[in-house]
């Protein structure tokens, strides 16, 4: 992605985000963002191989191996409420 393309102000969102990542248990993180579904993806472990997942009441998808949280998966990613 070219340099001009990131906004400074997008930067200081991930700032104020990174204490939240740094909190999952995990020491590697995958993030993918399907822009057409609107739908990010969230992975702990590769390959993924979720074997049961629950939905919560806003949208957001947890993803299990067993009992282990392998993934989250946020619908309508775009239309998330921002916390300030």
């Amino acid at each position: 992605m070219a340099k001009d393309v990131i906004q400074k102000d997008i930067l200081g969102e991930v700032s104020q985000i990174t204490p939240y990542l740094l909190q999952f248990p995990y020491e590697r993180l995958w993030i993918d963002y399907d822009k057409n579904a609107d739908v990010l993806y969230i992975n702990f472990k590769r390959p993924q191989r979720a074997t049961d997942s629950e939905m919560l009441d806003n949208g957001i998808l947890l993803r299990y191996r067993k009992n282990e949280l392998v993934g989250v998966t946020v619908l309508d990613a775009s239309k998330q409420k921002r916390h300030r």
